[in-house]
C-alpha cells in the first residue's frame, strides 16, 4: 500500500515522502497513529505540484541571493562609531552594527549571518563574511569611521 508520511517515522522517511509499505503495517500503524495517509491520485499529484513550486521558489530566491553577493562585493559599507581622542573605539565593531550599516546602504541581511574573524577596534577597512543563502556567501568590505 502506498502512504504518504505526515510526520517524521525513525527507520521510514520523512514527512512528505511517498512510500511503499505493507497494508498491515499501513493501516494498524501509520494511519491509526496518524502518522501517515493513504496516498490517492489526487494527493500524489498535490505533493508533486508543492514540491515543483517549493523548487522553483528556492530557485528564484538563490538567483536574488546571487545577484545581492555581486553587488556587496563592490561596496563598502560605512560603519560610524564612537571612538575617544586618540581615535581608540570604546568597545568593539558588532554584528548589529554592521548590519545597520548593511540596511542604511540599502541591504536587509539579518545580523546572524554576519561573520567577523576578529574583533575590530580601531577605525579603516575590514573584511567580514556574510551568509546570504545556503551555499551563497560573500566578502563584504566595512569602513570603520568617526562619528
Amino acid at each position: 500500500m502506498k502512504v504518504i508520511l505526515l510526520k517524521d517515522v525513525p527507520g521510514r522517511g520523512k514527512a512528505g515522502e511517498i512510500l511503499d509499505v505493507n497494508d498491515g503495517f499501513a493501516r494498524n500503524c501509520l494511519i491509526k497513529k496518524g502518522l501517515a495517509e493513504e496516498a490517492t491520485p489526487t494527493k500524489i499529484n498535490l505533493i508533486r505540484q508543492h514540491e515543483e513550486s517549493m523548487r522553483i521558489k528556492e530557485a528564484k530566491e538563490r538567483a536574488q541571493a546571487e545577484e545581492i553577493a555581486k553587488q556587496l562585493k563592490e561596496v563598502i559599507i560605512p560603519v560610524k562609531v564612537k571612538c575617544g581622542d586618540n581615535l581608540k573605539l570604546y568597545g568593539s565593531v558588532t554584528n548589529q552594527d554592521i548590519a545597520d550599516g548593511l540596511k542604511a546602504s540599502g541591504y536587509d541581511v539579518d545580523k546572524k549571518k554576519i561573520s567577523i574573524k576578529e574583533p575590530i577596534k580601531a577605525l579603516g577597512v575590514y573584511t567580514v563574511d556574510v551568509k546570504l543563502y545556503a551555499g551563497v556567501s560573500t566578502q563584504v568590505r566595512v569602513r570603520v569611521e568617526k562619528a
